[in-house]
């Protein structure tokens, strides 16, 4: 059994999606930060959900250390990723590997969302944008 102590020390790792604020990042995409150690506590990753209207599109940009890792929830999208582009629908796993370029757009008839797990953590100052789409 966890003690009153250890229970709360438990909660402080919880987030709940309602209760987070969401801002948008420098590629244009609006997340919600769902884990990430400058808030939370954990040591070595974010995780977060994005969302993308209809239509819309990040800027394509490519983050100098962290690797990403894109889980689509719902929507249907196109994945830019290397200068290569494919069709990405709900259930669809995408790995970026640090340093490459990529770019996502909503191609679907409702928005867009998706699961975006960095390691290490997002960080602004990592993003480099390549256009300004």
């Amino acid at each position: 059994m966890i003690g009153l102590a250890g229970k709360d020390a438990m909660l402080k790792h919880l987030q709940a999606l309602e209760a987070t604020q969401p801002y948008t990042t420098l590629d244009g995409s609006t997340i919600r930060e769902l884990m990430h150690p400058a808030v939370h506590g954990n040591r070595a990753q974010s995780l977060a959900e994005a969302r993308l209207a209809v239509g819309a599109r990040t800027a394509r940009h490519r983050h100098r250390e962290a690797e990403e890792i894109y889980f689509v929830l719902a929507g249907e999208g196109e994945m830019e990723l290397a200068g290569e582009a494919f069709v990405v629908r709900s259930g669809d796993t995408i790995c970026i590997p640090p340093g490459t370029p990529h770019a996502i757009r909503n191609i679907g008839a409702s928005e867009l969302r998706f699961l975006c797990c960095c390691a290490p953590a997002y960080r602004h100052d990592d993003t480099e944008l390549l256009d300004a789409s």
